[in-house]
């Protein structure tokens, strides 16, 4: 898939630019949200999509038993070079390599935002089958309806990829088809230009 290689080549691209970013504190709404995931949630938990791996790590101070998995190498090196006693692992959100029922919890934070539409409902199918009967999904994305090709990135190096906003309502529709059952939905900064939204949802 064209998407899948565009995206792993710009994240390789611009990893250590982009952990440079991602090092400001997140915001007391997103802290929130992580707190009360790693509150509710028992069992190992994946970090998809786990970038440089600095939100692994705050699952771990949490006492949560997480690993991060991304599909772009120079991300996961980067990873494991700044949390060292972290597990992380190269992997695809769209073939989760994780044996079935296995995980108490998946964390996805931005990074279903370069997966095309056609392709969400089998990345949640992926998540349904890694997560144990009342596992628990919490998903971070921009909220929108446009998409468009990001062509540079951090630091100013180059990037080929789609970016996509999508509606709260939209994504809960997509997890319930998938079986899951949605516990929340929050919106982050509504208005900004580009407001966020973190979702809650479990396996029943």
């Amino acid at each position: 898939m064209t998407w899948l290689v565009d995206t792993q080549r710009s994240y390789d691209t611009v990893a250590d630019s982009y952990a440079d970013f991602v090092r400001a504190p997140l915001n007391p709404h997103m802290r929130a949200a992580l707190s009360l995931f790693a509150s509710e949630v028992t069992g190992p938990v994946a970090d998809v999509g786990c970038g440089p791996g600095q939100v692994t790590a705050r699952l771990r101070e949490l006492g949560v038993d997480a690993f991060g998995v991304d599909l772009s190498p120079g991300m996961i090196a980067v990873a494991r070079r700044d949390f060292p006693g972290l597990r992380f692992a190269v992997g695809s959100m769209t073939a989760l390599p994780v044996v079935s029922g296995s995980l108490g919890g998946v964390l996805a934070w931005w990074s279903l935002i370069h997966v095309p539409d056609a392709m969400v409902p089998s990345v949640f199918a992926h998540f349904h089958r890694a997560l144990r009967p009342g596992g628990l999904l919490q998903l971070g994305f921009h909220v929108g309806d446009q998409t468009r090709l990001k062509t540079e990135g951090y630091g100013g190096h180059p990037m080929k990829v789609h970016v996509h906003r999508r509606r709260p309502d939209q994504v809960a529709a997509w997890l319930r088809a998938a079986g899951f059952e949605v516990d929340a939905q929050w919106l982050l900064d509504p208005d900004a230009a580009v407001p966020g939204a973190i979702l809650f949802a479990r396996r029943p």
